[in-house]
Parts: structure tokens; C-alpha cells; sequence
């Protein structure tokens, strides 16, 4: 059954000064197939207005899909290396990501997510990424 929620993501980079991004936001939740599925709508202060992001939780591993203005899907799996194209309204960038930590915490009221990883653009050096996300249902 889908019930309502809240949902907060959080995103830090650890070797930056500047200060964690956190995007509260109204959003579905359900259990699907023994999976925990996470719905929203992204909005203009995440900068990816027009865009559902879908997160499908389960017990190792986290797929984060956006569709819309913004496309791609994310895959987090502990110790996992993944090669994503991350498609915007301004072109498409490749994106390397290195999961280095995963914790799932949920039930059917909702519950935590923690991830740590590496995100490297194009290229460039890694940023070691902190992605926590919050449910409640």
C-alpha cells in the first residue's frame, strides 16, 4: 500500500568547506516485491524542476532513477564501482561512482539510508560524498 511521506535527502561532500545540501520534500513510499520504493518530485531549489526521482531500496544496494528534465539511474552497492551517464537540459556528463559504505534502516513506517561514496565527473579527482536520506511514512 502507498502511503504518504516525508522525505529528506542530504548530501555532503567530506573535503569541501561548504555546507551539506538538504532538500525536504512530500513523496510516496511502498513496499513492492520485498523492495522499499521512495517517490518524489524534484523541485526548483534542487535544480532539476520537472524531474520524479524513485529510490528502490533493498537490502545491499540502493537504485536511485531520475526521470524527466534530468535522467539517469544510480546504482550504490557496497564496495561497487559504476559507470552512469547523467543526462540534463545542458548535455550529458559521465559519471564514475564508487560506493564505499551502504546502510539501509527501513521498515514500513519508514527509516534511514546512509551512503558513502566516491563521485568522479569527466575525469576530474573524486569527491567522497556522504548521502543520507530520511523516510518518514
Amino acid at each position: 500500500m502507498r502511503k504518504k511521506a516525508i522525505i529528506s535527502v542530504t548530501s555532503k561532500q567530506t573535503d569541501s568547506d561548504e555546507s551539506a545540501i538538504e532538500v525536504v520534500t512530500p513523496g510516496e513510499f511502498y513496499k513492492e516485491d520485498n523492495f522499499y520504493y521512495a517517490v518524489y518530485n524534484e523541485t526548483e531549489l534542487s535544480g532539476m524542476e520537472g524531474t520524479t526521482t524513485t529510490l528502490k531500496v533493498m537490502p545491499d544496494s540502493l537504485l536511485l532513477s531520475r526521470e524527466g528534465t534530468t535522467a539517469t539511474e544510480m546504482r550504490f552497492k557496497k564496495y561497487a564501482k559504476d559507470l552512469i551517464l547523467y543526462n540534463t537540459p545542458y548535455g550529458v556528463m559521465e559519471m564514475k561512482i564508487e560506493t564505499k559504505d551502504l546502510t539501509v534502516n527501513l521498515d514500513e513506517n519508514g527509516g534511514d539510508v546512509a551512503i558513502n561514496y566516491n563521485l568522479t565527473i569527466a575525469g576530474q579527482n573524486p569527491q567522497n560524498t556522504i548521502l543520507k536520506v530520511n523516510i518518514k511514512a
